[in-house]
């Protein structure tokens, strides 16, 4: 698989540093912007830019319009960044239909790990440790009953089903609440990924949150890159990675990367990757 031009489907930082790297690499590249993005710095790195119709995320989320934009310029690729259409496997399979490389996972991959639920339920089957939870969307008193059975101390995590970034996710507490976070969560969501489904997981209070970056190749190979900390986050956004992570005995260390591994290889993962742990004490 080689491309020798990439349109760059994401603004800002992101796409500065895609634009920077396929420069390194000798790639032609295209720009896109909103109309309030008109004078922003990434479209004067690029190669070439196009305007997208509409202003803010809408614009960028523009399928029709980013692989028009792709045609016109004669691009064999698409580089989606992160966020906007980049876990779409709906634009993944958009582009493969148009014989554009996606620079991404799968389509099927894509639609696996976008849904959280089923997410859950391939790590089960491979034995990768997972939080009691629900893995399917459900509804407000369906949510209200996972509250209870966790007990008078529990806690909770209403997230969205689809997506990711922290939006759509917000902790319950109190049985109070649940009703005006769940249809907070809903409308964040159904605003940011067009899907307003939720989903419920126990909540962990004092996990230390710690990735393993995975790289899989089309015909099966998966190595991991290490693992890192991710534990300082402000709204769900992490502020700060350290790598390797300190403080994790080499045993524990041992188990997240082979559960990382484990996962990729059991659904033949494709392309860079990110699998996440939360690691706490048990009473």
């Amino acid at each position: 698989m080689s491309f020798t031009s990439l349109l760059v489907a994401n603004r800002g930082e992101i796409a500065i540093r895609i634009i920077r790297a396929a420069a390194d690499l000798g790639l032609r590249t295209v720009a896109v912007y909103s109309e309030d993005d008109a004078s922003s710095l990434h479209i004067r790195m690029a190669d070439e830019s196009r305007p997208l119709r509409g202003r803010g995320v809408q614009a960028y989320l523009d399928m029709d319009g980013i692989i028009q934009a792709a045609k016109d310029t004669d691009c064999d690729a698409i580089h989606p960044g992160y966020g906007f259409l980049a876990e779409k496997s709906e634009f993944a399979l958009r582009c493969q239909e148009e014989g554009i490389t996606f620079v991404g996972p799968t389509p099927e991959i894509l639609e696996l790990f976008g849904d959280k639920g089923r997410a859950r339920r391939a790590a089960s089957d491979v034995d990768v440790p997972i939080l009691r939870g629900r893995d399917e969307a459900v509804s407000v008193d369906e949510a209200r009953e996972f509250f209870t059975s966790l007990g008078s101390s529990g806690a909770m995590m209403i997230k969205a089903l689809v997506g990711g970034g922290g939006r759509g996710t917000r902790a319950v507490t109190d049985a109070e609440d649940i009703e005006d976070t769940y249809e907070r969560c809903r409308s964040e969501a159904a605003l940011s990924f067009g899907n307003g489904d939720l989903y419920v997981e126990e909540l962990v209070h004092k996990a230390r949150h710690v990735e393993v970056q995975i790289l899989g190749d089309v015909n099966g190979a998966v190595v991991h890159l290490g693992e890192r900390e991710c534990s300082l986050q402000r709204r769900y956004q992490k502020l700060v990675e350290i790598a390797p992570a300190p403080n994790l005995s080499e045993p524990l260390r041992a188990r997240i990367i082979d559960a990382a591994l484990r996962l990729a290889r059991s659904v033949n993962y494709s392309n860079l990757g990110t699998f996440e742990f939360l690691i706490y004490e048990t009473s």
